[in-house]
C-alpha cells in the first residue's frame, strides 16, 4: 500500500485541559453523504486514539500542497507538533484547526469505533466545515514515500 497514493489530512482533537494531540493521517475516507460520515483509521499504540475517544470529537484538517512542513511534523515526535505549524484552538471546543495549511477542516463527533488489528477505525459524523474560498494549491497527497501536490 505504500505506492498508492492518498490525500493527506492531520487529526487533530485536544484532552479535557485543552492539550492538543493529533498525527498525520492517508487512512481516511468519506463514509457516507446522508448522515455526512468520515473514517479515520487511528493507530492503537499512540497517544491521540485515548484522547479522542474520550473528546468523542476530533478535526480532519485536509491538507493543501503547501501543507507538507504540517504533515512531515505530525508524522514526527509528538512533542514538536504543535510547536513547529501555526494552530488555533476552536473557539468553542478548543479543538486545534491547522487552518493556514489545509484547504479543509471538518469537525467531527465520535460516532462509532471499530478495532482492526492495530488499528482502530473511528467513524465521525461531520457536524462542521470550513472550506477555503482562495484557489490556491490542490491537496496534498502521500505516495511512494514522497509528498506531492494535487497538479493546478
Amino acid at each position: 500500500m505504500g505506492s498508492h497514493a492518498g490525500a493527506v489530512a492531520v487529526i487533530t482533537t485536544a484532552d479535557e485541559r485543552g492539550n492538543p494531540y493529533g498525527f498525520t493521517c492517508t487512512a481516511l475516507c468519506s463514509l457516507s453523504l446522508d448522515p455526512p460520515l468520515l473514517l479515520v483509521c487511528v493507530s492503537n499504540t499512540g497517544r491521540t486514539l485515548p484522547v479522542l475517544v474520550e473528546r468523542g470529537e476530533f478535526v480532519v484538517n485536509l491538507l493543501h500542497g503547501r501543507g507538507r512542513r504540517a504533515a512531515e511534523a505530525f508524522a514526527g515526535r509528538t512533542a514538536e507538533r504543535f510547536s513547529s505549524v501555526p494552530w488555533e484552538a476552536a473557539p468553542d471546543s478548543g479543538v486545534p484547526l491547522l487552518r493556514e495549511d489545509s484547504h479543509t477542516l471538518a469537525r467531527c463527533r465520535v460516532d462509532r469505533l471499530h478495532p482492526a488489528g492495530d488499528h482502530t477505525i473511528v467513524i465521525g459524523e461531520v457536524v462542521w466545515t470550513d472550506a477555503s474560498e482562495e484557489t490556491g494549491p490542490g491537496p496534498l497527497l502521500y505516495g511512494r514515500r514522497r509528498y506531492v501536490a494535487w497538479p493546478d
